[in-house]
């Protein structure tokens, strides 16, 4: 069995009887920044990538926007996202805050206690 991370988290029945689950932060980081970049005015997470690379380069260098803090089954992320131009700043803050709140609890069975968010750019229209 491969080495695993001591930041992982393990999730199971009281009763044990289908074994352990373990998710590692970058998965729920990875969920964190699609979610993000599901949310119209969202250009790209950390300025890194922008929507329309997303199909060339992939979506590895997505996450590197997230950092995730889990600790007991609650979660703590924080974003640094690039908003497009002409968007409401705490508007669309909030869309990307309930999105990867649900997300993260809808996939993992996490709680997430916190969102932020840290605007790092504006993307301007071409």
């Amino acid at each position: 069995m491969e080495q695993e991370s001591a930041k992982n988290i393990s999730l199971s029945r009281e009763d044990g009887t289908f074994g352990t689950v373990r998710i590692a932060d970058d998965v729920v980081a990875m969920i964190a920044a699609l979610a993000a970049m599901e949310v119209d005015g969202v250009s790209a997470m950390n300025g890194n990538v922008a929507k329309e690379l997303l199909s060339r380069v992939g979506v590895k260098g997505l996450a590197k926007g997230v950092r995730v803090d889990i600790c007991n089954k609650k979660v703590k992320v924080e974003l640094a996202i690039t908003m497009e131009y002409g968007f409401n700043i705490p508007a669309t803050c909030q869309r990307v805050q309930n999105k990867v709140k649900s997300m993260i609890e809808n996939m993992t069975g996490l709680e997430v206690t916190d969102v932020n968010i840290r605007i790092s750019g504006i993307q301007m229209a071409h």
